[in-house]
């Protein structure tokens, strides 16, 4: 009979106990992730290549694309994980920050335990500094950015995310996110969605060429010979243009070539008279989202009408959102109030490849508009089209709660040196949290600092110089070297990002410290294919 723990459970279970097998292989896990985005952070911040399981190549600095595409197995690091992907969900940006703020406390509470501190106690210590910091943020806030009808205010939102991914671009980027989202900003800012800038991505051509199309952009060409239309009034079909198709299968007798050529009459007037019924309803651009018969699109082209295919449904809706349109699902005669209408419809060709351009005119109110992307190869259009949905996110974030922080890691290296004053009056074992915590808070400043070349150590003693003399917005000097004023640089924090990622990477971090045995079930399932696969067929014996 097997003894002890093992008794508990099915042969081949393992388990992990102890400050050594589990909390500290816990914390090192998470310590390796955090190192592998950690080169990531700010502008400067290096790329990786990352090759899927579907061989598909990954060249980025965004932490939330490396960290899908690694699909990361350690249950503790998938904790981080899954705290990064949240912040991705909720607020689109700081991802990386997550892991990067994750990983730096459980290291330095694994120097705390091997000090001898117990984990509860670092956890009732980081819980209780994590809610001080949060009072803090509120106290360091520089800018109030509420003047949503502000181009100048957008482009001040969204700079500072943009720039962390395309450093150089970021003057031209967030002029083209602060157009874009001015031009599909609702009465109630609140009510802003993400979703109705659009971002269409062309190869070729110079990223000076993106520009701004109040409207909707899509990647074919249309099928008829009409290729443009002005003031156009649009149908949306769901079901092909073409022939009446019944449910059951049928058989007709035909005598002679009289009724043969008299059954295809038939459907050729039926056509027709489709046809013309939409025409005589005033619609003169169609949008199907099935097939188009050949004898269709003769009539569509004799009654002068343009017809888009797509196979997308999303994209459908999309058309029926930018347009005003109602989806129907037979054809006849369309009326007003199902119709939709835009300005114009225009197929242009761009680098090569046919696009249709339905652009609404400029004081009418538009749901959607469309940022058309141009770059010279599809990893930088996707790196590209990453830092567009980052400044997206954050003019979301912005309608929110305008209140901005200084950026750079300026605010991290204030909030460091407030706790740490906090620590040294604080008696007990709870300071030793303390100021374990604000030393956490020096990694987003020093890492900006080290993916600039420049020595961190001159630059954190720098920093706490700088904010022990009163200049609480100094952070790391990226081109210069040193310390500069980052709200003077217009370099901000949104306040909302900021706490809801100090909430994810200290729940992550706490719910890690708290776990004292690992338990690992026995895996279901037959043989792995390993070794034996590669020397032989699995069944074999070595």
């Amino acid at each position: 009979m097997r003894r002890g723990v093992p008794n508990l459970f099915k042969a081949g279970t393992q388990t992990l106990t102890g400050l050594d097998e589990a909390v500290l292989r816990n914390i090192e896990a998470c310590r390796k992730l955090s190192d592998i985005t950690r080169t990531s952070l700010g502008p400067n911040g290096m790329n990786k290549l990352i090759i899927n399981h579907l061989d598909k190549i990954f060249v980025t600095n965004d932490a939330a694309t490396i960290i899908r595409e690694m699909e990361v197995e350690h249950p503790a690091a998938k904790m981080v994980t899954m705290a990064s992907a949240m912040q991705e969900v909720e607020m689109g940006d700081c991802s990386n920050f997550v892991i990067i703020f994750a990983g730096e406390l459980l290291a330095k509470a694994a120097d705390l335990i091997l000090m001898g501190l117990h984990p509860s106690e670092i956890v009732a210590g980081y819980n209780a500094t994590s809610k001080r910091m949060l009072e803090l943020l509120e106290s360091l806030v520089v800018a109030d950015l509420r003047d949503i009808s502000s181009k100048a205010a957008l482009e001040k939102c969204v700079k500072t995310s943009i720039a962390s991914k395309q450093f150089g671009y970021e003057d031209f980027l967030s002029g083209i996110v602060a157009d874009a989202c001015l031009a599909v900003m609702p009465a109630n800012p609140l009510n802003f969605v993400v979703d109705s800038v659009r971002v269409v991505k062309i190869l070729g051509g110079d990223i000076y060429q993106t520009k701004v199309v109040k409207g909707l952009v899509v990647q074919h060409d249309s099928v008829g010979a009409v290729k443009a239309m002005q003031n156009a009034n649009i149908a949306v079909f769901q079901c092909s243009l073409g022939p009446a198709e019944t449910d059951t299968k049928g058989t007709v007798l035909i005598h002679n070539a009289s009724e043969l050529m008299n059954y295809n009459l038939s459907e050729e007037k039926e056509i027709e008279r489709a046809m013309k019924e939409i025409a005589d309803s005033g619609v003169n651009v169609i949008v199907t989202g099935g097939a188009v018969d050949d004898m269709a699109k003769h009539f569509i082209d004799k009654f002068g009408m343009m017809v888009l295919k797509t196979s997308s449904k999303f994209e459908l809706r999309r058309f029926c959102k930018s347009t005003g349109a109602q989806p129907l699902v037979s054809l006849g005669p369309v009326s007003r109030e199902m119709q939709g209408h835009c300005a114009s419809v225009v197929v242009q060709e761009v680098g090569g490849s046919k696009v249709c351009v339905f652009t609404q005119a400029t004081d009418d109110p538009s749901p959607i508009t469309t940022i058309l992307l141009r770059s010279s190869t599809n990893n930088h259009l996707n790196d590209l089209e990453r830092a567009l949905d980052d400044g997206v996110n954050a003019v979301k974030a912005m309608v929110r709660d305008g209140r901005m922080l200084a950026g750079a890691g300026a605010v991290d290296i204030e909030l460091a040196r407030q706790l740490k004053d906090l620590g040294s009056k604080t008696s007990g074992l709870e300071q030793y949290a303390i100021k374990k915590f604000a030393e956490a808070l020096e990694v987003v400043p020093r890492t900006l600092a080290e993916n600039a070349g420049l020595q961190a150590a001159n630059v954190i003693a720098d920093l706490y110089a700088a904010h022990a003399a009163g200049q609480a917005s100094a952070g790391v000097n990226i081109v210069d070297g040193g310390v500069a004023d980052a709200a003077a640089k217009g370099i901000f924090d949104s306040l909302a990002m900021k706490k809801q990622a100090v909430k994810l990477a200290v729940d992550a971090a706490l719910t890690i410290l708290r776990v004292d045995q690992i338990i690992h079930a026995k895996p279901a399932g037959g043989p792995r294919f390993g070794k034996s696969q590669a020397s032989g067929n699995w069944d074999e014996d070595d």
